[in-house]
């Protein structure tokens, strides 16, 4: 039977020239590896024009690293979250910057009027030239999306009809809509995003039915959790993807290639002691934020997601020197199969110089050996 170039034999089978396409795609994909950063802006303990300036600073570095994205999450009444209107943050790094594209990640959709966020997201393409990343959401936390009194249980209904809507105004001069939760007739669109048909979407979730949505419409996805939890939201992706690849009506079909990537918490400094020192304060504090709102409504079910011990045994936080570090990236991309990944440098305590530091050790001694490992 023929083989590939790596000595593979295509599967048989009726789907097997299919599989062992795909399965081509993503080796070749693999090859090139890109990083990005999450931020929270979390609380921590500074002042907040502060914290802001050195995010600044951190996304400016990032730009200069060759970083290709900065994303930023989307959270209310919580200090897990000091940019509850990420177009505004979004908006600064865009003036700051010049080659790393910009993104929520995400719109926690059901929290905003469509048409207003249709307009807010045209307006952010243009001013960053062309840089948007539209990550979107229906939210995780019942307690935030409470707030604003949205039931938790409507929220994908309500995902789904903005998500419609937006697409549709985008890409129409006119807009119709009468959904359950929406409303417009002949509605004239005035402003569209530089990007067209629309800048490029993304679909974070661990939530199985979430994965098989994302996936059907090729949307970039970022997976959650362990790495071999990982790697099986990644096979069921990829397995998805392929077949529905030429369905007519997907989403996110003008993206050919997605990037299908994984996020981590990242600490680097000269040596491993020092990086677990310099962690562990940090992690606490950013343990409190992020669990904050969820333990005054006396809901402790998300606890074991982010304990440090998890942490450390999940290697979901990364804490080291550069040569460990770079040990447990290459391997986390080998076993996710991913061909992104997010770091998130700045979170709890951290300072900005530590924050600065771990990015460009990152950067320098971490980025491109991987980058060179998985290209050969």
């Amino acid at each position: 039977m023929p083989q590939s170039e790596a000595g593979e034999t295509p599967p048989c089978g009726p789907y097997g020239n299919e599989l062992y396409l795909v399965r081509a795609e993503r080796k070749t994909t693999m090859a090139q590896i890109a990083f990005g950063l999450f931020d929270w802006i979390d609380r921590g303990q500074k002042p907040l024009q502060q914290l802001y300036e050195e995010r600044l600073r951190l996304v400016a570095a990032a730009d200069a690293a060759g970083f290709f994205c900065y994303h930023l999450a989307e959270h209310h009444h919580t200090p897990l979250g000091m940019a509850p209107s990420p177009a505004l943050f979004l908006t600064a790094a865009a003036r700051q910057t010049q080659r790393i594209r910009l993104g929520p990640l995400v719109y926690l959709l059901p929290l905003y009027h469509p048409l207003r966020l249709l307009e807010e997201v045209c307006m952010l393409d243009h001013l960053s030239g062309g840089r948007l990343e539209l990550g979107v959401g229906r939210g995780v936390s019942p307690y935030e999306l409470a707030c604003f009194g949205v039931d938790a249980s409507v929220s994908r209904q309500m995902f789904h009809e903005a998500m419609a809507i937006l697409t549709a105004g985008m890409t129409q001069e006119r807009l119709t809509f009468l959904g359950r939760y929406y409303q417009y007739r002949d509605v004239p669109i005035e402003i569209h995003p530089l990007q067209r048909p629309y800048p490029p979407l993304w679909y974070p979730t661990h939530n199985p039915e979430s994965l098989q949505y994302a996936a059907r419409h090729g949307y970039n996805f970022v997976g959650l959790g362990s790495a071999a939890m990982v790697r099986r939201q990644v096979e069921e992706y990829w397995e998805t993807w392929q077949a529905h690849r030429h369905d007519t009506g997907r989403l996110n079909g003008h993206v050919a290639s997605p990037k299908v990537g994984v996020m981590r918490q990242v600490v680097v400094a000269e040596s491993d002691a020092e990086a677990l020192a310099i962690a562990r304060p940090a992690y606490d504090d950013w343990y409190r934020s992020i669990t904050k709102l969820w333990h005054a409504h006396n809901d402790h079910s998300v606890d074991h997601l982010f304990a440090w011990d998890i942490a450390l045994q999940h290697q979901t936080l990364l804490c080291g020197s550069p040569a460990r570090v770079r040990e447990q990236v290459a391997s986390l991309l080998e076993e996710t199969g991913c061909n992104y990944m997010i770091c998130s440098f700045a979170w709890g305590t951290l300072s900005g110089e530590q924050s600065l530091r771990s990015l460009r050790l990152f950067a320098e001694e971490v980025m491109p050996a991987v980058t060179a490992a998985a290209a050969r």
